[in-house]
């Protein structure tokens, strides 16, 4: 019973430093119960602005019609992240199928030959994870693993066309057996979709881009 404990007590302590230091991959993104008091109990620092890395979209010469059909597919996509970040997976359901409607909709005429390629090359990707995680919302283990490609998609349009407005890249080192992941945030404070409740702080800001 004693060797249990000290087990455990040194589980716990790995997983303390994974977390905390984003930079170093411990710990298994799977094993959620043994990890939950962690994540409860961890507190981190949130960064200044003026202490994360700010970019710029790539086009400085997008379309106002452009800009104002992308901004619906982005609010969503955050309306996705907020539900899994929730443990919400009929919220998380409700965004991604309105994020898939709002990509239908995506006014790509004014777009520049270089813009439409960016777009193009990650439009129907976008389709697909929005169709998984909109018809799964029973099953928000599943939306989270279509989620993970989603932010890189997303994060690819934000990088080249922006968000509208502030949106900070954020990184678990965690998740899915400690290959990490990203998603975007309207907030800088961590709230983490990957885990939701159960670790909810755990992640780092890496960039912001305005």
């Amino acid at each position: 019973m004693k060797k249990n404990i000290i087990a455990a007590l040194a589980l716990t302590t790995i997983i303390f430093a994974a977390c905390n230091n984003s930079g170093t991959k411990s710990g298994d993104g799977h094993n959620h119960d043994s990890t939950a008091t962690a994540g409860e109990a961890m507190k981190h620092e949130t960064p200044s602005d003026e202490s994360v890395n700010e970019i710029k979209p790539q086009f400085a010469d997008v379309d106002a019609k452009v800009a104002a059909s992308l901004k619906p597919v982005i609010d969503h996509y955050i309306h996705v992240k907020n539900g899994l970040a929730a443990d919400n997976a009929n919220e998380a359901a409700a965004g991604a199928k309105a994020m898939d409607e709002a990509l239908g909709k995506v006014d790509k005429s004014a777009m520049t030959p270089d813009q439409q390629k960016l777009y193009a090359e990650n439009e129907e990707d976008l389709k697909e994870h929005a169709d998984h995680i909109s018809k799964n919302g029973g099953n928000i283990e599943h939306q989270r693993e279509h989620f993970v490609q989603m932010s890189e998609d997303v994060y690819a349009l934000v990088k080249g066309f922006g968000g509208g407005q502030a949106l900070y890249h954020d990184h678990c080192p965690m998740y899915d057996n400690n290959k990490g992941a990203m998603w975007l945030s309207e907030t800088k404070d961590i709230k983490n979709p990957y885990f939701g409740d159960k670790m909810l702080t755990c992640g780092s800001v890496k960039e912001v881009i305005k």
